[in-house]
Formats: structure tokens, C-alpha cells, sequence
């Protein structure tokens, strides 16, 4: 079965995955391309396409790829992490299906199997509004994708096996913007090229595994436009922080002196000050980039004062998060609090992080299908964690965290960082809002504080050290959703878990059934399949 929503256009892709030589940092390792780019090609769509991309794995282990920020409404099954699907085995391939329903904005993709996201396989994700639909600027000139993240010379296997023998990652040699890092001498090859008098649509993504990053332009200004799927509020920055696993939209002008400018990179939050930097190149311009390149800001409290500057555009026309009317999210009732809370643990004298004193494990059979298959108490057990931080943790166990959340309740998600080092969370299927991030401990008062009015709709979340902060979201969209920290050596060794939101009424109007060529694995590969639901 073939889902198309509506007779919706479908655009179609064909993937092969390969090995490759790849050097951001000037240093050759083993990396991961796909039709031999690096990064990844982007995906153009427009809201409501039917995507399809059909992934040929000429790799010799297995591979999974998620869309980070796509809802992928009530098909979980699609969503490309491993509680829900069956990596794609060595050559082998398997073909996506799914919607960018009711979605706008800038979003990528990523390997999610093993330490993979080390080596590539990223790539911009675009949904364009549809042509009736008014977007609250002028159109572009034209529009540009940038990857700008940390990179590791040692290459994905070796980190694979520092984190397996219980070691830290460490730090990261250095940033990449799209896979390069330019010298500025007037000798470097141009990332973009802007014609003068005319504005540019920059997207940006951090697909990094563990470093914010700042990003600024030399001698130009960026308005802000849009945030993860929704219109912001048309600030204009000299600078912006870009955490791990988020992505934002600003237009540029070219109104500056024809010749090279520099687009950089910074590292935040880190010890040692790292930086990239890429060509941007006027039209037959003439000249290097100056070198005196625009500073980075300093400070956490810098980012945070810069996140409340956020807010959402209510008078945009635009795909609106769902439910329709959810816009109005100050004036619901919470029907449960969540608490996770982060920490650092040692087990059996390995590093291991937990989130409510449990570290998860992958099981061999993905979440999703086990509860398909009414085997869930075979793999793992609903509601493992408590919905607030034990006080204290005398033992980490090690074991799939499933929290049962019922269908359509509106749900107050505080992710809460006792420790010194920034993190980044991630909600899949959802945009939630984040109505507050804040300095210290999260008590039930701190609710007046919160944004009720415009916060941005999003899929993820920065928080500081020693801080916490509050999303709210209403669970309409059935299925296995999974929650994980962006970054990426915490997600690898256990901090992640799965929201499980099943409608009572098996109803496709609420959720697909499972698609006939889905793949299967571990101990539902040779049981009868459900039957599908007619209605």
C-alpha cells in the first residue's frame, strides 16, 4: 500500500550510499556519500510532497537515515531511527515514504546508525510554501544550504571505539562549513556567489556531533526569517548561535563593496576557540576577504539573552503546527509534567549517560514493531523511567526507555541540565513550543515566566549549564516518537527514549497501517503480520 495524501505531488529520489575519501580539515578519512556528494544532495519540496527516496546501502554494515523536523504525520514508521524501523542491511536497499505535511522551512538529514553521523551522509532538507500561500518576504534571488558543524580526524570507527571501551569523546579537531574550510588568502574556490543590490535565502543546519557553533557574516547583517518550520519574528543579527541539531533561515543582502567576504564559524561553549570560515563571492568582484573577520560573542548568557529574542510571526501565512489552532497553546490545560534530566554516570567502570537513572539500549527488535505485533512486553517495559528525577540514583540501568503518553493530551516536557557542558534535545514526530529556558532548578512557579504568546514552534532545544528548559506539546500524532540528545556521543551511549502515543480507536484516521515492504527484524521476522486496518 501507497499512501499519497489527496492526489499531493510526489518527488522521487534514488540514493546510493558509498564509502568515500572526505578531508574537511585537510586530513583524508573514511566517509559517507551519497550519489558521491559530500554532504548529502539537498531535498527541494514543497508543503504537502509526497517524498520518496529509494536508498541503495553499498556500505558494508547497516544504515538507517531520519528527517530531522519532519513530522512525518501518523507514520511513525518512516521516521528512520531504529525504535521504529529495521536498518537497511549491507547491499540491500529500501525505499522511503513519507509526507511534509502542513511544513515549511529549513530542516536535514543525518545517519542515525552507529557513530555513522561522524562520517557524513548529511544533507539539507528544504520545504518551500506552496506558490498561494504568501511568505512574508520577498522572494530571494536564489537560496543556499549551509552545513556548518564540528568534525573528528579520527574518523567514526575509532570514535565508535573510544565510546564502546567507556572513554569520553573528547574534543573535536575543528569546523567544517559544507565539508570545507577556506584559508581567505584569495586562492579558495567559493562556497555561494551574490550578484550586488540583490538578497540571498541562507539556510543554515548544525549536523555536528557535539559542538554549538556561532555563524556571521563579514561585513553583512542576517534577518532572521524562519526557525525550524515556522516564521519568525524578522529580527536582524550581526551573529547567530546554531546548536547541534538546529536549523534557522536568514536572508542576506549584497550590499557591500564587491569582492570576497568571509562567512565564519566559531565554536561556543568550548575550551579551545575553533573556526571555519567560507568564500562568499560578489559577482565579478574583485579582492580576498579583508582580514579583519567580525568576533565572536562571548558567554553563555549571550545565547540564552539571544533566545528570548526569539519569537514566532503569528501574522504569517504559513503552514501552522498541528493540531490546526494549536497556535493558541497558552490557553491549555497540562495534563502531565515530564522531568528529564541528563547525567553522566560510570557502569561497570564505562561511561554511560542517562536520562531518570536509565540508560537506554537498542533492542534487536525495534520498539515500534514489537508493539505492533503485540510482543512489547517481550523487548521492553512502558513507563520505565519516573516522570521526575529520582533524587538520588544508587544504580544505572541499562535497558529501551518507552513512556507511555495518552493520545491527545497536552504535555509540559522540562529538560533540565545539572551538568557543565551545553546540551540539545530533539523531539521527533512534533513541534513543540519553547516557552522558557532559565538559569537553575525548575519548580511548578517557574510557569510564570513562560512565553504563552508567540514562543517558537520548533523540533529542538538548547540548555544551558547547570539550567533547564520547558516545551509544551499536544500529542496528536500517533505512533513511536523518539526523544534524544543531539549530542551525538551521549545518544550513542543511552540518552534517548521513545514517547509511544497510540490512538484508542485503530483508525487510519489516526495512524497508517504498516506499509507491506516495510522491513522486519528480530523476534517479529517470522511471526504472521497484523492485519491492516480498513477504516
Amino acid at each position: 500500500m501507497v499512501v499519497v495524501e489527496g492526489g499531493d505531488p510526489v518527488i522521487s529520489f534514488e540514493w546510493k550510499v558509498t564509502y568515500g575519501n572526505v578531508a574537511p580539515l585537510g586530513v583524508p578519512v573514511k566517509g559517507i556519500l551519497i550519489n558521491g556528494e559530500f554532504p548529502g544532495p539537498n531535498i527541494n519540496s514543497t508543503t504537502n510532497n509526497n517524498v520518496v527516496i529509494n536508498v541503495f546501502n553499498n556500505l558494508d554494515e547497516p544504515l538507517l537515515f531520519t528527517w530531522h523536523g519532519i513530522e512525518n504525520r501518523k507514520n511513525s514508521w518512516q521516521d528512520g531511527v531504529l525504535g521504529t524501523m529495521c536498518p537497511i542491511l549491507p547491499g540491500t536497499n529500501f525505499t522511503y515514504h513519507f509526507q511534509v505535511k502542513d511544513q515549511i522551512g529549513s530542516f536535514m538529514y543525518y545517519p542515525v546508525t552507529d557513530m555513522h553521523r561522524a562520517a557524513g551522509g548529511f544533507g539539507g532538507l528544504r520545504i518551500h510554501s506552496r506558490p498561494l500561500i504568501p511568505v512574508p518576504y520577498d522572494p530571494p534571488a536564489d537560496e543556499f544550504t549551509v552545513m556548518a558543524g564540528d568534525w573528528f580526524n579520527k574518523g567514526y570507527t575509532s570514535l565508535k571505539k573510544i565510546l564502546d571501551s567507556g572513554r569520553n569523546l573528547g574534543r573535536a579537531d575543528g569546523l567544517h562549513i559544507n565539508g570545507k574550510n577556506a584559508k581567505g588568502d584569495g586562492n579558495d574556490e567559493p562556497l555561494f556567489t551574490m550578484e550586488a543590490g540583490k538578497t540571498y535565502r541562507y539556510r543554515f543546519c548544525n549536523p555536528g556531533l557535539k559542538t554549538a557553533v556561532n555563524v556571521r557574516f563579514q561585513g553583512h547583517t542576517m534577518k532572521l526569517v524562519e526557525m525550524e518550520g515556522s516564521h519568525t519574528v524578522q529580527n536582524t543579527y550581526e551573529s547567530i548561535d546554531l546548536h547541534v541539531g538546529m536549523c534557522f533561515t536568514v536572508l542576506v543582502t549584497a550590499d557591500q563593496e564587491p569582492r570576497d567576504y568571509a562567512l565564519i564559524a566559531s565554536s561556543r561553549f568550548t575550551k579551545r576557540d575553533l573556526m571555519s570560515i567560507g568564500i562568499i563571492r560578489y559577482l565579478n568582484g574583485k579582492g580576498a576577504p579583508k582580514p579583519d573577520l567580525p568576533k565572536p560573542p562571548v558567554g553563555w548568557a549571550w545565547s540564552l539573552n539571544q533566545f528570548r529574542t526569539l519569537r514566532w510571526n503569528l501574522t504569517a501565512s504559513a503552514a501552522r503546527p498541528n493540531p490546526q489552532g494549536s497556535y493558541k497553546y497558552g490557553g491549555i490545560n497540562i495534563t502531565r509534567t515530564i522531568r528529564l534530566a541528563n547525567t553522566a554516570e560510570k557502569v561497570d567502570g564505562k561511561l554511560r549517560y542517562a536520562i531518570n537513572g536509565v540508560s537506554f539500549v537498542e533492542p534487536t527488535t525495534p520498539l515500534k514493531l514489537a508493539e505492533y505485533y503485540g510482543v512489547a512486553d517481550k523487548v521492553f517495559k512502558y513507563n520505565n523511567i519516573p516522570d521526575e528525577p529520582p533524587a538520588q540514583v544508587t544504580k544505572v540501568a541499562l535497558e529501551p526507555i518507552v513512556l507511555n503518553i495518552t493520545y491527545k493530551d497536552f504535555i509540559e516536557v522540562i529538560f533540565e541540565n545539572h551538568e557543565t557542558a551545553i546540551q540539545s534535545w530533539n523531539i521527533d514526530g512534533y513541534a513543540f513550543f519553547a516557552v522558557a529556558i532559565e538559569t537553575g532548578t525548575w519548580s511548578p512557579e517557574k510557569r510564570m515566566n513562560y512565553n504563552l504568546l508567540d514562543a517558537m514552534s520548533r523540533h529542538t532545544i538548547q540548555v544551558f549549564p547547570k539550567s533547564w528548559a520547558a516545551v509544551l506539546i499536544t500529542f496528536d500524532n500517533a505512533g513511536m516518537w523518539n526523544v534524544r540528545s543531539e549530542v551525538w556521543d551521549r545518544h550513542y551511549l543511552g540518552q534517548q527514549l521513545y514517547f509511544s502515543s497510540l490512538s484508542p480507536n485503530r483508525s487510519l484516521r489516526d495512524e497508517y497501517n504498516m506499509r507491506d515492504d516495510t522491513l522486519v527484524c528480530g523476534i517479529v521476522q517470522d511471526m504472521p503480520k497484523p492485519p491492516p486496518v480498513n477504516s
